[in-house]
């Protein structure tokens, strides 16, 4: 089943080599990721090299993009690597509901809850692909007050606290790490909300707060317990699930 559809944001491009960022998110989830792994909302496979070299316990990784043109930069892009794994990455144009004849040990929403409107439902989608004791890992922007143009150009429908994403998975999926990340790209995002006011950051900004700001989050976020920070991260398990 594939999808017709075409993404409306144009940052993917700019994000693309915020290699600190990518590594530093990837750490805090890495020991998650195993077995049969699903990565919905892959866009150009930017973030897919730093969570693929990041676990030695994966079986099979699979890729659903709906922007066919995304999906087709990300098989020329990953193309180029040489993975030194014992599998191939697969690649599907559609939605979750492309790949329901197959259970899965990871499922990964890395910045894309935020941009379906109906996250409730898609979320309910995935946890029926779990697999007994499966991970749904979630990175989403953090605290709608935050909430800005760019957040508009890019099509999000909302940022995200604790309690919110907490909702929207629900409770038959068990809590197993629920934190915030980027503690220094926080203020920065509010420097752009209430002064900046910039629709879409340009390649200077991203490789000022990938390059300055995120080594300094490493050290704030860690003093301060990861009780804040631009990026939301939840690891729920499916425990209840045969």
């Amino acid at each position: 089943m594939s999808e017709s559809y075409e993404y409306i944001g144009n940052e993917l491009d700019v994000f693309k080599k915020a290699s600190n960022w990518k590594s530093y998110f990837t750490k805090h989830i890495k020991n998650a990721i195993k077995g049969d792994v699903l990565e919905v909302g892959s866009g150009i496979g930017a973030n897919t090299p730093f969570l693929l070299n990041a676990s030695d316990n994966i079986l099979s990784w699979t890729l659903v993009e709906p922007d066919k043109d995304l999906l087709e930069v990300a098989k020329t892009e990953l193309g180029k690597d040489k993975f030194n794994t014992p599998f191939s990455l697969n690649y599907v144009n559609g939605t979750i509901e492309s790949v329901f004849s197959k259970k899965y040990d990871t499922i990964l929403y890395i910045d894309v809850i935020e941009h379906i409107e109906d996250a409730v439902a898609e979320l309910s989608k995935a946890k029926t692909l779990l697999k007994k004791d499966g991970r749904l890992i979630i990175l989403v922007p953090a605290y709608q007050f935050l909430f800005n143009n760019f957040d508009r150009s890019i099509g999000h429908f909302r940022r995200y606290n604790k309690k919110m994403l907490k909702d929207h998975v629900h409770t038959d999926l068990e809590i197993k790490r629920l934190f915030y990340l980027d503690s220094m790209g926080f203020f920065a995002a509010l420097l752009n909300k209430w002064v900046l006011k910039k629709d879409i950051p340009t390649s200077k900004n991203i490789f000022l707060w990938d390059k300055i700001l995120v080594p300094f989050s490493k050290v704030v976020d860690i003093i301060s317990f990861h009780s804040f920070g631009k990026s939301l991260i939840g690891i729920f398990a499916n425990v209840n699930s045969k």
